[in-house]
């Protein structure tokens, strides 16, 4: 009972957190990455045309950021600077594509925003590529 309403954290439960954190992070945006990346020419014309840049140019940073930071994440690989487009992704998701709605439409996307945001603060731990190479 007193570790449970204790605020000290232990390494290895620090980085079994940034595990979870990664693989659960990168394995459900790549997903959403994925099926945007599959349905591209259907996408790109309905797309959110974010500050006058384009759908389609808009349409593939959000790729960018969903699938190919996401497989970065997974891997432990340059986590903080993968973790950067995936909070500005779901930043622009919450705010303009769902209207600050976090406990509605938006509520995913503020989730998602709360990991990667957690992440980038926090790095990949040592159960990761970044990890191995820093040893």
């Amino acid at each position: 009972m007193k570790r449970l309403l204790s605020t000290s954290c232990s390494d290895w439960a620090f980085n079994i957190g940034t595990l979870a954190l990664r693989l659960g992070g990168g394995a459900l945006v790549i997903a959403h990455g994925y099926d945007k990346l599959v349905h591209f020419a259907t996408l790109r014309h309905q797309f959110m045309n974010f500050m006058g840049i384009g759908s389609s140019i808009s349409l593939t940073l959000v790729i960018f950021a969903e699938f190919f930071c996401g497989l970065l994440l997974l891997l432990g690989l340059f986590t903080r600077f993968a973790a950067i487009p995936l909070v500005i992704s779901m930043a622009v998701a919450v705010v303009k594509a769902h209207h600050m709605d976090v406990f509605g439409v938006g509520e995913k996307a503020a989730l998602y925003l709360t990991v990667f945001i957690a992440l980038l603060m926090f790095g990949p731990g040592k159960a990761s590529v970044d990890g191995l190479i820093n040893r």
